[in-house]
């Protein structure tokens, strides 16, 4: 069974080039140690990685996590079944993920339009 704290909302994402890992967690719901289980397990998840070996996210690299852990949280899939389904998947994933990329973007074009109309 899934614990209470995996079907919680997940925030916007704000619009900035690099996420900390700590941030990256709060984004997503995820600790930073599990983020860091991740990137050995999922070949897609490769931060940039710049002085004393500190992980700086892109965009893509949270919606990534986000994909993963909705994978494994909410469908129930394994480790091992989710890598295969975010390896194997054709264009209905492709298009799946376009909505969903479409979806965030117009949540945050909202988002920065209310702040316009102020």
């Amino acid at each position: 069974m899934l614990e209470p704290t995996h079907n919680i909302e997940l925030p916007p994402i704000p619009a900035k080039r690099y996420f900390t890992i700590g941030e990256v967690g709060e984004l997503c719901g995820v600790k930073p140690h599990v983020l860091r289980y991740w990137e050995q397990e999922f070949s897609q998840l490769k931060p940039v990685k710049r002085r004393g070996n500190r992980r700086y996210y892109q965009r893509h690299d949270v919606m990534m996590i986000r994909q993963i852990r909705s994978l494994l949280y909410e469908q129930g899939f394994t480790i091992g079944g989710a890598r295969q389904k975010l390896e194997g998947d054709g264009e209905a994933e492709d298009t799946k993920k376009n909505h969903s990329v479409i979806q965030q973007m117009r949540i945050e074009l909202e988002e920065i339009a209310q702040l316009l109309k102020r």
